[in-house]
């Protein structure tokens, strides 16, 4: 199932078919599912079992646009794919839906009592499903929440994120003849452009943590015509949700002055909107105690070689390939040594305690979103590392059902950490969910 879905790499909000594999896998299976959840047409709730406590696993299943690659060991992209599964998320929805199959068996063999719950969550990649699935108060009566990614390594680290809000700016401005008119024309792009050197002149005056990036999704089509549109995609972020709501303003200022400067009109879509992870010891501890149980992933003859090839690839400093056998030893990560991208399960952990861990599904060293994580992603190397994790999973969730005192704790912990006057006020505000945001990758408007 989850190479089926590295094949279809289908984009945030259009993974119809990969949505619908688990779904159908999760019914025939006895849970009770419930598509088109939060107003989205690919998200899902599988719920099985009575009572409390009720524990949620978490599963995506979207792909990333612009990255395809084949499953050998050398550069060979797929031309006839938009997008690959550069993230993994085809061994987590698969790997996540695996465990939550195991944890209802034992409990139905066990006679324990409790809720096991699947959340189908699209869209991870910019689109920000989960929070949606947060405002329509989905999670409202869940206890704990499980999460796990794939990676390069195999850790159960309570670390952070950055919170993150993304948005695409369209410009526009008056078409004419780039050589027989000039003067009559007002470039869109010229907008794009401007405001693109605003915001990079910004980087000086922002806080240390900040991170700004962009790409410009339209910019004209032919030299000779002044372009009438323009738009550019920015994701803005920091660690702390309200410096970026101030940063993103200060965006929104340098479009507004480009719009001014060039004589071109300005307006803005926010599209994401996330908050950084809030991390959980009680639960990340427990989950490393499973995650050394079960160990890491052992690479067959053929997997190694396949393996050493695509670490010559990575650089010179690259780990050794047994690292993926191994798992890192428990360690507090704070501060600067949060992680570096965003996710929309930190809005999840903000509503519910909540934690997860990584696995080596790839080879070590590989970073995300790079053609070897799609590569590697598509082998039994995958698959190896997506049980690893589903192992995990099933073995902590059957740990929460048996130990009440554990779930107290990680409810604990999270309220102070959270804090007596947190008040969630999602970075999306009130929008619906952005179902047409990749619509350019499958040949949309």
């Amino acid at each position: 199932m989850a190479q089926r879905i590295w094949d279809l790499a289908e984009v945030g909000y259009m993974e119809h078919e990969s949505s619908g594999l688990l779904q159908r896998r999760l019914g025939d299976a006895g849970f009770d599912v419930t598509p088109g959840v939060a107003g989205i047409p690919t998200a899902f709730v599988a719920s099985w079992g009575t009572g409390g406590p009720t524990l949620a696993i978490l599963a995506e299943f979207d792909a990333l646009p612009g990255i395809t690659q084949d499953r050998v060991a050398e550069r060979k992209p797929l031309n006839d794919k938009p997008a690959g599964h550069a993230c993994g998320h085809h061994l987590f929805g698969t790997g996540s839906t695996a465990a939550a199959l195991a944890v209802k068996d034992w409990l139905e063999t066990s006679g324990t009592p409790g809720t096991i719950r699947l959340y189908g969550t699209p869209a991870e990649e910019g689109g920000s499903g989960k929070v949606y699935m947060v405002r329509a108060g989905l999670f409202d009566d869940v206890d704990v929440v499980l999460h796990w990614h794939a990676g390069n390594l195999n850790t159960a680290d309570p670390t952070s994120s950055l919170a993150n809000i993304s948005a695409k700016f369209r410009f526009r401005g008056v078409s004419a003849h780039a050589a027989g008119a000039p003067e009559r024309g007002r470039s869109a792009l010229d907008g794009v452009e401007a405001m693109n050197h605003m915001v990079n002149l910004m980087r000086e005056h922002v806080p240390q943590e900040t991170r700004m990036h962009y790409v410009t999704t339209s910019g004209g089509a032919a030299p000779n015509v002044v372009p009438d549109f323009a738009e550019v995609y920015y994701y803005v972020r920091h660690p702390e949700p309200e410096v970026v709501r101030e940063l993103f303003e200060r965006v929104i200022d340098a479009s507004e002055g480009a719009a001014m400067g060039t004589e071109t009109a300005v307006e803005f879509e926010i599209i994401g909107g996330v908050y950084p992870l809030l991390p959980n010891v009680p639960l990340a501890r427990m989950i490393h105690a499973n995650l050394s149980s079960v160990g890491g992933v052992e690479y067959t003859a053929e997997e190694r070689r396949f393996a050493e090839t695509v670490r010559r690839t990575l650089g010179d400093d690259a780990p050794p390939v047994d690292q993926a056998a191994q798992v890192k030893p428990f360690e507090l990560l704070t501060g600067a040594r949060r992680g570096g991208g965003s996710t929309d399960v930190g809005d999840v952990s903000w509503a519910v305690p909540t934690a997860g861990l990584r696995t080596a599904t790839w080879v070590p060293g590989t970073p995300s979103h790079s053609w070897q994580a799609v590569a590697a992603g598509g082998t039994t190397m995958g698959n190896k590392g997506m049980l690893v994790a589903a192992k995990t999973l099933a073995r902590s969730a059957v740990d929460l059902f048996l130990t009440p005192d554990l779930v107290r704790q990680a409810k604990a912990e999270f309220e102070e950490r959270r804090g007596s006057d947190f008040r969630y006020q999602s970075l999306v505000g009130d929008r619906d969910p952005p179902l047409d945001y990749r619509a350019s990758v499958v040949g949309g408007n």
